[in-house]
């Protein structure tokens, strides 16, 4: 039956698999409880908060009246399961075990009520228990007056407690808690409800509030891992804000009630979120701001049952006991991660190293020390923590000096100890020793592995060197990594970069940005030249091939300047683009203009004169030509875009199908069609229709608001646009110089209303 719990390839044991769980649980049901009970085991081991489970668990020992198997099973599930239903399942089976024991069984049943709402009494679906606690109460014999008189203020008590719980049933147990006081006293009922009148519309307004949070969560998901799927963040950022809806305490409650729902919501959370070392962290630290650190110590204790792996949740239970004074206990949990042999890393014994010194002092420190470099599990991360402790809380120079000498023998191929030696031994101000430790460094390290030590190296000698010994250093390094290059004899050529690295200091540059770009893509392109082909570069097109070029000074690495194979465009021959006075080769129309093949010809015959263009119109639909010459003139290729959008808003272009003729109900009647193209132009002028320039007026005189504010109404008119008013001045010359007709009228632009402020636009 385990093997259900099989998933992926290969037979891969995949013990969270939610479908398999679901499959067992299932087959469980048609089982007898003494086959059924090895899957309920395996099950609930895997997903120890699985309410549902544990509930079918429970109610399959109940219908054999197994009582104590039964008993034993709620003692193990009930206070990590603040689950309503499980709950409820318990009460059933306490009424059940104490029906037949008279008095005291009402007792214990009492109790059991009392035990049972303390914990999930704050649930927004705990109103029946409520309900079902008070018809209990009501149902106990009263023998006498007193007993009866008890019984009354017992029912008045659970009453007052239920209605100012944002509950699902808050407004009917309202109802009844004011039936109940008017049946007992109608005098007494009257202070009472008004008493209790605000403290129960709170609580309906806050369970508004909290049923939005709580519609959010999936109440029938399973604790596992952290996968990183949607639906798992969602559900963690759902938890999250109910809970901080009840950190904020929104009734206005006090501090104890207050922090039981809290702790009531941290619960359930952990239900769902019980593989969630950070929900955990959380509740553990808000424990121990509100004062009740014991309360946060055994929350990490919970989570270190849950899970036994990790290592950040350990250390966060060591700080907070460190933190309250209780060393011994920090240090337990310190040995338990070094217990593990397996698993002891090399953080874990710096860690380690740094508790000692602050709690028992530096001997203690160093004689752990001593017997962790030993250890297969250490690095040289250890000398290097245990060297700069000495160095900076010690105050002992030589001390650590000596470790890290002793480490030199162990870690001289790893570069990062090399580096901070170097770094140690320039604090010191021991130039010397330091140019001694690069020279012996460089001399062990391979090339591909020593870039770093001589990028340090180089440094060093620009802080500490003269000139010579710079540029020395620089040669030399350069001589080295040129082994590795694929053009070695060009990283041996000096460049200008050099002396840009040479003269900087920290984010202070000897030249502008814009320089260091231009050295950069100068570098780059040196360096990938040769792997661009010749008649690529011929061909002027691009010889960057398919690497993205660097920005900016980001590279350490000197290569030669570029060579002179790269054919560079000749900038000086740069011309503004203008599409009339360029010939190039013919191009087809677009598919969605119903063009026949001889257009190509036109196209082509014309290109460079207004016959062309003239060519090109007539194969536009009539709205497409009116926007088209609407266009404003622009220098280059980048047009004014407010006025392109407001030309476009006022244009009329009918939306059909791509590739078919607008049908005569979208299209808009409009005025003779200009025969030119408002292609913008390298120049400020616009071609008529007789192929003549007009130069267009940039900086006329705007017309007043109220000329901008006419509308012409339009049995078509949907939609109107507002253009700006030196965009409307603009247009309207544009149009009055081209004697272009009004699209709605079929009068002048002038005199039309086009341009007077707004246009319509014809919709289907």
């Amino acid at each position: 039956m385990a093997e259900e719990l099989k998933g992926g390839s290969g037979g891969t044991t995949d013990i969270y698999n939610v479908e398999a769980a679901e499959i067992l649980a299932n087959e469980a049901l048609l089982l007898p409880i003494s086959e059924a009970a090895p899957i309920y085991e395996k099950l609930l081991s895997t997903f120890p908060t699985a309410a549902k489970y544990w509930k079918q668990y429970v109610e399959a020992y109940m219908a054999v009246n197994n009582d104590e198997a039964t008993k034993q099973i709620f003692s193990r599930c009930l206070l990590n399961c603040l689950q309503i239903s499980l709950w409820r399942c318990y009460i059933r089976f306490i009424r059940k075990v104490n029906e037949k024991k008279g008095t005291d069984g009402l007792e214990e049943t009492k109790k059991a009520f009392d035990f049972l709402l303390s914990y999930v009494g704050s649930d927004i679906a705990s109103g029946p228990i409520w309900m079902e606690y008070i018809t209990f109460l009501k149902s106990m014999p009263a023998t006498t007056v007193q007993i009866e008189s008890q019984r009354m203020t017992s029912v008045r008590k659970v009453y007052q407690k239920a209605i100012v719980i944002p509950t699902h049933h808050v407004e009917q147990l309202w109802k009844e808690y004011e039936s109940f006081e008017n049946s007992v006293s109608r005098a007494l009922a009257k202070g009472l409800l008004s008493e209790y009148q605000s403290k129960f519309n709170s609580a309906k307004a806050v369970y508004r509030e909290r049923k939005k949070y709580i519609d959010d969560i999936d109440w029938n998901m399973l604790a596992i891992p952290p996968t990183g799927s949607s639906k798992e963040e969602q559900q963690c950022m759902a938890w999250k804000r109910l809970i901080a809806f009840e950190k904020g305490n929104p009734q206005r409650i006090d501090a104890t009630s207050a922090n039981r729902r809290v702790t009531f919501t941290y619960e359930q959370c952990l239900m769902y979120l019980y593989h969630y070392p950070d929900i955990w962290y959380d509740y553990a630290t808000w424990h121990a701001k509100t004062g009740s650190v014991d309360s946060a110590v055994k929350v990490f204790q919970r989570a270190l049952k849950a899970l036994p792996d990790s290592e950040l949740l350990r250390y966060a239970y060591a700080e907070l006991e460190e933190s309250r004074g209780a060393i011994q206990s920090a240090k337990k949990i310190y040995e338990s991660l070094l217990a593990n042999s397996v698993n002891v890393t090399s953080l874990t014994h710096i860690q380690f190293i740094r508790f000692l010194r602050r709690t028992e002092g530096i001997e203690a420190a160093k004689k752990y020390f001593l017997d962790a470099r030993k250890s297969p599990s250490c690095t040289y991360h250890v000398f290097v923590a245990y060297a700069t402790m000495a160095f900076c809380l010690d105050k002992d120079a030589k001390m650590a000096h000596s470790v890290f000498e002793a480490g030199l023998n162990k870690f001289m191929h790893e570069p990062g100890y090399i580096l901070e030696y170097a770094d140690f031994l320039c604090r010191l101000n021991d130039d010397r020793n330091v140019r001694a430790l690069f020279e012996r460094a460089l001399s062990i390290l391979p090339p591909e592995e020593s870039v770093e030590v001589w990028k340090r190296f180089t440094q060093f000698e620009q802080t500490y060197g003269d000139l010579s010994s710079m540029l020395k250093v620089e040669q030399r390094r350069k001589e080295a990594l040129s082994r590795t290059a694929e053009d070695g004899s060009s990283a041996l050529e000096n460049t200008l970069y050099d002396v840009v690295s040479r003269y900087s200091f920290m984010d202070l540059w000897p030249c502008s940005s814009k320089d260091l770009d231009h050295l950069a893509q100068q570098e780059w392109l040196a360096k990938n030249m040769n792997k661009v082909d010749k008649p690529t570069l011929q061909n002027g097109s691009s010889a960057l091939g398919s690497e993205k070029a660097p920005v900016g000074l980001a590279t350490n690495n000197k290569v030669s300047p570029p060579s002179t194979k790269v054919v560079l465009p000749d900038t000086s021959r740069m011309v503004v683009y203008d599409p009339r006075q360029t010939k190039g080769p013919e191009f087809s129309a677009p598919s969605s203009v119903n063009s026949s093949t001889s257009t190509l010809a036109l196209l082509g015959a014309g290109t460079g004169t207004t016959q062309g263009i003239d060519e090109i119109l007539k194969v536009l639909s009539p709205p497409l030509v009116a926007f088209i010459t609407q266009l404003p003139a622009v220098k280059g290729p980048s047009p004014d875009l407010d006025v392109v959008l407001s030309i476009l808003l006022q244009s009329s272009i009918p939306v059909g199908n791509i590739g078919k003729p607008a049908s005569s109900s979208q299209q808009v009647s409009t005025g003779p069609v200009p025969s030119t193209s408002d292609i913008s132009g390298s120049s400020w002028s616009r071609l008529n229709q007789n192929g003549s320039a007009n130069r267009l007026r940039r900086d006329g005189q705007l017309g007043k608001r109220k000329d901008l504010e006419r509308q012409e109404e339009d049995d078509t008119t949907t939609v109107q646009s507002r253009p700006l008013p030196q965009d409307v001045f603009r247009l309207r010359q544009i149009r009055k110089s081209r004697g272009v007709s009004n699209p709605q009228t079929g009068s002048a632009a002038s005199g039309g209303s086009a341009f007077s402020g707004e246009q319509s636009i014809s919709t289907d």
